[in-house]
């Protein structure tokens, strides 16, 4: 392999999935091994931080072995390793950079500490070359925010929810339908299935700021539903399903597209494990044909839309390339870690 070559080695362990990816100049996938912990996990309605822990250690290792052996390269061949150090749970993040950390002190590697949600968005490098300014929503489980991105390594949060992400209000309604963790899927699927007959509130919508709330659809949701169990009515399910997802998808896009007209931008990213919503991609699409903007709309395939190691490897090639700091051994996990929070300087 050559050396003029830059191959980063990148660990993801921030919560239910154990992944190793080798990404070659940040945007060439060569492997992007990822051990899930869905059934595990499935049982309790959600992810169990310490079950979780222990499946890293089981896999962490496992994981990078395959990783390099399927990119066909060696640890003598890489430029560097790069590690999720937060945000996500403060266990499963120390066993992914315990690992790194030892890889990096055994093969003389430099190590780089990425943030999480840089890599969600990052995992759009690997559709296209990214032209800055650009806008992002990150969707996912523990986050809902737009973020804007001056330049590359540039991030700053100009929306961000009051309360639940959308992406944990997809699983506490699935609880309440009964759908197997993780619930997004099915939900989406139900929904293609069903109508939007409840009406379910859209917050915010009619407020001029960019932030999001889902707390109060979720109430809403579920109070609908166990108000039917005590009259011993029976709601249709799939109805239900279109309901909520129609109420998330109109609060999305609605924030969206006042983010657009207050941050022109050349593309926009969408991006976190909400982003496979097929629901949230039609009508996105939908609204930026509608409202005759020519902003690029771009989405990781589905595979990279989920918890994966070559999202982080994209992200540490643009810290390689910023000539950003590497981190000592004595790099701790911050389970809160987040961009700043601000307004933006309007382009």
């Amino acid at each position: 392999m050559s050396s003029t070559r830059e191959l980063i080695l990148a660990i993801e362990s921030s919560c239910d999935e154990t992944s190793v990816a080798v990404v070659l100049d940040g945007h060439i996938i060569l492997s992007n091994i990822i051990a899930t912990q869905i059934n595990s996990h499935k049982r309790f309605g959600g992810v169990v931080p310490e079950i979780a822990s222990r499946h890293h250690v089981e896999a962490i290792t496992i994981c990078a072995q395959e990783a390099l052996e399927q990119a066909q390269v060696a640890y003598s061949d890489l430029t560097a390793v790069a590690v999720t150090y937060g945000p996500g749970l403060v266990g499963a993040l120390l066993i992914g950079i315990s690992a790194a950390k030892a890889i990096a002190y055994a093969h003389q590697l430099p190590l780089i500490p990425v943030n999480h949600m840089a890599g969600h968005m990052y995992a759009a490098a690997f559709v296209t070359e990214l032209h800055y300014p650009l806008l992002a929503l990150l969707v996912s489980g523990g986050h809902t925010e737009l973020v804007y991105m001056k330049a590359a390594g540039e991030f700053e949060i100009v929306g961000d929810t009051r309360d639940d992400a959308v992406g944990e209000a997809y699983d506490k309604v699935g609880r309440v339908l009964g759908v197997p963790y993780p619930a997004g899927k099915t939900i989406d699927e139900m929904a293609h299935q069903g109508q939007d007959t409840f009406n379910f509130p859209r917050a915010m919508l009619q407020e001029h700021n960019l932030d999001f709330s889902f707390s109060g659809l979720k109430s809403a949701f579920i109070n609908t539903v166990h108000h039917a169990d005590q009259k011993q009515e029976t709601l249709n399910a799939n109805d239900l399903a279109a309901s909520f997802q129609a109420s998330c998808t109109d609060i999305l896009v609605g924030k969206t597209l006042e983010a657009l007209a207050k941050f022109p931008v050349q593309q926009l990213i969408v991006a976190g494990g909400v982003a496979a919503n097929l629901g949230l991609r039609e009508q996105l699409k939908a609204a930026l044909t509608a409202n005759q903007l020519d902003t690029e709309l771009i989405f990781p395939p589905l595979r990279l839309c989920g918890d994966n190691g070559a999202m982080i490897g994209a992200a540490a090639h643009v810290m390689l390339a910023r000539k950003e700091p590497f981190a000592g051994l004595d790099l701790n996990a911050d389970p809160s870690l987040s961009f700043d929070y601000g307004e933006a300087v309007e382009v």
